[in-house]
């Protein structure tokens, strides 16, 4: 590690300045002021001689120690040398210094202290510099990180850094593996629409299964507070003409459209500040359609866009002028044009009727299992001989004539869903507003065979990826593979844990969780050549290396009586398929509290843009396969390098701090 490169680089004489703080400490000695500032601390906890469990977890938190309940518990029994449930004070500090004083740290601090008790400013200033990578180093960066995080007054007020400063700072949010530079919004927001990723989910109302689940409001409330942008409302006719919310045609119960919305209201820019989309699946009559036109501008008022924008009249606008709006995806009969031109009018009443061509997704899953991918050149027949008969007039899929309301399709200006024929008829008529949805099958085939035209066709326009029908247990495809093609709408059952909602959540890490990222120049380029499914010649790669160093506090097995665990780490890299490698540790046995892997991984990335890093910690299980612990996910250019933490997260995306592994990242372009 860079670490052991740079020693040549130490300056070792202290300037006449530290010399006197030094001289000041040896006189009061170190180990006296070690002692004198920890009994300080902890006296006052021990007037009645000793402490149970509960007081020591209580009195390390005061430390600014953070702990597993767990972890604690064994370490407390296995120092309770009297097993009477209550410690003494040196047995407290025994316990202390198990979980406080980690043996890879104590080895760095020492490697960067002159003397092994302190560190000079700028000997810290040396760390962060030469290990951290820290580019933006001035004359005070040292000294703020020591009045922050050092504990002993004597060591701060000489200017210095004790072992027990150096680890809270180690543990703290400053040199977690996510870079703190890319938690806010610090992208061009002034794209079109079409520029962007966003982050939207499938069947929102649903928090279960497809078929016989509730539907809750929870469902939308937890998307928004994850930074959700765009929502999917399954629309139908209710009794009392209140149009309802549910799975049609399932046993799934139901909510009415007006408490949906009241609820996506209340929450919409909690998280973020850039517009919703809302999805509108509509399968109402044009009598509650009207109804849903009342409540979405009643409940919404001037945050429902209901018009275009002057600045943008026939392109889409950005996030940035979008800000705090309500966007209605659904038909729409009629131009924009006309809309406006009906601004003001009494609507009530007014119907439009128009075909839709039907595509069932069920066919198209059929032919995937017939047989082998059909060649480029057999697509390209299928293509000409579609148009040929649209030419002639000979239909290609079932219609089904469609009545809207007039109120609720001039809701829809910049989000009108369009049924998606083919490229080539989206080259040639598609509008700017139009936006298509294609089933997770069919956009499959698609990206495999046409990923170039796929590319080109989401530079213009928004693209919804929906999963497949016969996904009843509400499971999910893994999106990075839409991603790779620029679709912008990767919709996702939101309620599933497992790896695609950690890709989810690990993408949207980005920008501030804001839930709107600017795809790379070649998903927004018009003339691009990219696909990701070839080896590329111009690429930019980077070689990025991971050294896992140990882990902390890992979460025990489930299965295990202790705080124990067969601990592995797999480090798994996923973008374009000529990316994807996934590496593994050696297993550490028994052992979940402090595992020390001290092991290498090295990767060749080829497009780091579109790359994410997944990191998961095992039980390795010999007979019913390994145990999930837990993992953290982030796109790779999003990672600090140097000595850092990776916080782990369960299944459920809950976090499972202090849980968290120690690595040193590198990695050059």
């Amino acid at each position: 590690m860079a670490l052991m490169y740079n020693q040549a680089l130490r300056i070792t004489v202290p300037n006449p300045m530290e010399a006197r703080y030094a001289e000041r400490i040896s006189l009061t000695s170190f180990f006296g002021v070690l002692r004198t500032w920890f009994l300080s601390v902890v006296r006052d906890d021990f007037k009645c001689g000793k402490i149970t469990l509960e007081k020591t977890l209580k009195l390390l938190e005061k430390l600014d120690i953070r702990c597993n309940t767990i972890h604690v518990k064994y370490i407390f029994k296995n120092n309770d040398r009297l097993k009477q449930g209550r410690i003494t004070i040196e047995e407290f500090r025994r316990i202390y210094r198990i979980i406080a004083h980690r043996e890879e740290i104590i080895e760095i601090f020492n490697t960067c202290s002159e003397n092994r008790k302190f560190l000079f400013e700028k000997n810290l200033a040396q760390f962060l510099t030469q290990e951290q990578y820290t580019l933006d180093i001035n004359k005070s960066t040292a000294s703020e990180i020591i009045q922050k995080y050092e504990p002993i007054e004597e060591v701060k007020q000489a200017h210095q850094m004790s072992f027990e400063g150096f680890t809270r700072y180690m543990n703290s949010s400053e040199c977690l593996l996510f870079n703190n530079k890319y938690e806010s919004v610090y992208q061009d927001m002034t794209h079109p629409l079409s520029d962007y990723f966003i982050s939207s989910s499938h069947n929102t109302y649903l928090i279960s299964d497809q078929l016989v689940g509730p539907s809750d409001l929870w469902g939308y409330v937890s998307a928004l507070v994850k930074g959700c942008r765009c929502l999917e409302i399954d629309c139908w006719d209710g009794s009392q003409n209140e149009p309802v919310v549910y799975h049609g045609y399932t046993f799934t119960s139901k909510l009415l459209f007006k408490t949906v919305i009241r609820a996506i209201h209340k929450y919409a820019f909690i998280t973020s500040d850039y517009p919703v989309v809302l999805s509108l699946e509509n399968h109402c009559s044009p009598s509650q359609q009207e109804v849903m036109a009342d409540s979405l501008q009643s409940t919404f008022g001037d945050a429902l866009l209901s018009d275009t924008l002057d600045d943008f009249p026939d392109k889409l606008p950005s996030p940035e002028a979008l800000k705090f709006k309500i966007l209605v995806r659904n038909k729409k009969i009629g131009t924009l044009k006309e809309t406006r031109e009906r601004r003001g009018s009494d609507k009530h009443g007014q119907v439009e009727e128009c075909e839709e061509e039907e595509e069932a997704e069920q066919e198209e899953e059929e032919n995937e299992a017939k047989g082998p991918e059909p060649s480029d050149a057999f697509q390209d027949d299928l293509e000409k001989e579609a148009e040929s008969k649209r030419a002639v007039g000979i239909p290609l899929f079932k219609k089904k004539k469609l009545k809207i309301a007039t109120a609720l399709s001039d809701l829809v200006i910049y989000t009108k869903a369009e049924k998606f024929r083919s490229f080539h008829h989206s080259r040639l008529y598609q509008q700017f507003n139009e936006s298509n949805s294609i089933g997770e099958s069919q956009a499959r085939k698609l990206s495999k065979l046409r990923a170039n035209e796929f590319i080109l066709h989401t530079t213009k326009f928004i693209t919804r990826i929906y999963p497949k029908a016969t996904r009843t247990d509400s499971s999910n495809f893994n999106p990075q593979e839409f991603w790779n093609v620029g679709c912008q709408m990767v919709a996702l059952n939101f309620q599933t844990p497992g790896l695609p909602m950690d890709l989810q959540n690990g993408k949207f890490l980005d920008n501030g969780g804001s839930g709107y990222i600017l795809k790379p120049h070649f998903l927004r380029d018009s003339k691009t050549k990219f696909n990701p499914n070839k080896a590329l010649m111009d690429s930019n790669p980077i070689i990025l290396m991971i050294r896992l160093i140990s882990g902390i506090q890992l979460p025990p097995s489930y299965h295990s009586s202790s705080n124990k665990a067969d601990t592995l780490v797999s480090v798994e890299i996923l973008g374009v398929p000529n990316d994807q490698m996934k590496q593994q540790s050696r297993v550490i046995k028994k052992n979940a509290f402090s595992p020390r892997w001290n092991e290498t991984f090295t990767f060749i990335i080829q497009v780091p843009e579109l790359a994410l890093i997944r990191f998961v910690v095992e039980n390795q299980g010999l007979i019913a396969g390994n145990e999930f612990l837990g993992q953290y996910t982030l796109p790779v250019l999003c990672m600090n390098k140097g000595y850092r933490r990776v916080p782990l997260f369960s299944k459920m995306g809950e976090s499972l701090e202090p849980a968290s592994l120690f690595i040193y990242v590198w990695y050059v372009r």
